[in-house]
């Protein structure tokens, strides 16, 4: 492909060209208050199988009632089973998917 002179120049500009933050909210950032009453953000994979009530509302979107009804579904083969069995619309699934794991359940030897 041939770009003539102008057409490089406008390449080289959008290629050097600064990014444009995000502009912060009136006031600035959030109080550290604000952000102490949130839970803090899932940093692993939550096992839908194992995991407490706790650990499951950590997960964005996911409250009390969210967390009751995923408990009252297990045990879960797949983590889409969320869906699957009517626990969460899909909309809400989509946004904790990449952050949910559906572990096997095992049984100990000898327990069954």
């Amino acid at each position: 492909m041939r770009l003539s002179s102008r057409g490089m120049m406008m390449m080289a500009v959008l290629i050097a060209a600064p990014a444009i933050a995000a502009p912060t909210p009136p006031g600035g950032p959030a109080p550290a208050a604000a952000r102490a009453s949130s839970p803090p953000p899932a940093q692993y994979y939550v096992d839908l199988n194992s995991a407490s009530r706790k650990e499951l509302m950590t997960l964005p979107g996911i409250g009390a009632a969210e967390a009751g009804r995923i408990i009252a579904n297990r045990p879960y083969l797949t983590k889409t089973d969320l869906v699957a069995k009517n626990v969460m619309p899909v909309g809400p699934y989509l946004s904790l998917r990449h952050l949910v794991v559906a572990m096997p359940v095992t049984v100990a030897k000898g327990k069954h």
